[in-house]
Order: C-alpha cells, then structure tokens, then sequence
C-alpha cells in the first residue's frame, strides 16, 4: 500500500504564514531549497473565572520531548505505525517551545496565580510543573481527513519538599475541515489553545489543594 499523497499548502487560515528559502528535505518527498512555509498558529487560550485564586508562585520545566516530536517539522501519521512530516511544511516553534508558551500566557492573563515564569527565569516558586509531549501530529486514522492530536503529560511538584502533588494525562483532538496543511495547522491552533487551558487550571486546582492540605509552604 503507497502512503497517500499529502497536498502543499494552497492558503493560509489565521496562521500568519512566513514564506522561506531552506535547504532541507523531508520524509514526503522534495528537493534542497524548495520554498518551505512556516506556520505560527495563533493558540489563544482562555481563562474561565471558577479556577481558583492562589497566593504561591509556579515555575514551568521546558516540556520534554522526544527528538522526532520535538523538531520543526509538521508530523503527519497517514496509516497506523507509519509517522510521516509534511512536505514543503514547518513550525515556527518546536512544539514544546509552543505548549510552554501558550501555558505561561494563559496563567499569567487568568489573573489567578501570585506568580508564573519559566524555570529558566531563575525565579523562586512553591511549585513546579513539568509536561512530556507525548503526541502532536496529524492523524488520519484509516480516513479521509486528518485530526489535529495533542497528548501530554503533565506533573505537578511541591519545591519545598519534591513532593509529587499530582499526575495527570490531557488528550487534545480536533478534526481539520480539508486536508490541506494550513487547514491541519489551524486545527492544531485550536488543539493547542484547549489542552493549554486543560492544564492551567488543573494546574491552579491541584495546587490549591495541595496548599490548603500543607499550609506551612
């Protein structure tokens, strides 16, 4: 059975597309330095009201990744046990560069938390969040149009102690409308902005608690 054929991009949705010269080649076919679009997709996560209002600090692990996943090109699995990238096709951003991005916003603009920066920063935190990108591809799955999937792993600790206060897996899914990679981009806009909203406020719950159980933080 021959992969099936993936089209270029033919337009671009929302995702603020940067036409490039690269030098590469992919997985789907193509020659060194053919014209590569870069896709940006535009993850706006929303805050809701009833996550609760905390008084500690969290600092986000970059989210690991492995080497295949964490990379600038677009996955694209066109059969089970067969991950492909698309041709002629890139992020701007690794997609753990992204998900650490998108969360960090959606919990500095909720409001909610005393304080949120990256591990990197340095900065002093009560709590920690660590993320392992376990899925972020477009999947066919036996049909016609493929859904934009988004798996992670998400891991709260305590800093005071190295406490593991809680565990959770969030699972992302959002059908693309044509096969067309802008349009698989733009489902993973929307992926995106979803589980990164899933995590800020399980985040904000899980700590609470745990604040509460162990007030001498």
């Amino acid at each position: 059975m021959k992969p099936r054929a993936f089209p270029a991009p033919l337009r671009v949705l929302a995702l603020l597309p940067i036409m490039a010269m690269l030098a590469g080649c992919s997985i789907l076919g193509g020659k060194p330095r053919d014209p590569v679009t870069i896709y940006s997709p535009q993850a706006v996560a929303q805050s809701d009201p009833s996550w609760p209002q905390v008084d500690w600090q969290l600092a986000i692990a970059k989210p690991s990744a492995t080497r295949l996943i964490d990379s600038p090109r677009i996955a694209v699995r066109p059969v089970p046990g067969e991950l492909q990238v698309y041709r002629g096709s890139s992020w701007a951003q690794p997609p753990t560069d992204m998900i650490e991005a998108v969360v960090l916003r959606v919990l500095e603009d909720s409001g909610k938390i005393a304080g949120v920066g990256r591990v990197a920063t340095g900065m002093r935190s009560d709590y920690r969040l660590a993320m392992d990108v376990r899925r972020f591809e477009s999947d066919y799955r036996g049909g016609a149009l493929p859904v934009a999937t988004i798996e992670i792993s998400a891991t709260l600790l305590n800093n005071r102690d190295q406490r593991i206060v809680a565990r959770r897996t969030f699972l992302r899914e959002e059908a693309a409308a044509t096969n067309d990679v802008a349009t698989v981009t733009d489902a993973f806009g929307r992926a995106l902005a979803a589980v990164s909203s899933e995590i800020a406020g399980w985040t904000l719950a899980q700590g609470h608690g745990d604040a509460q159980t162990h007030p001498t933080l």
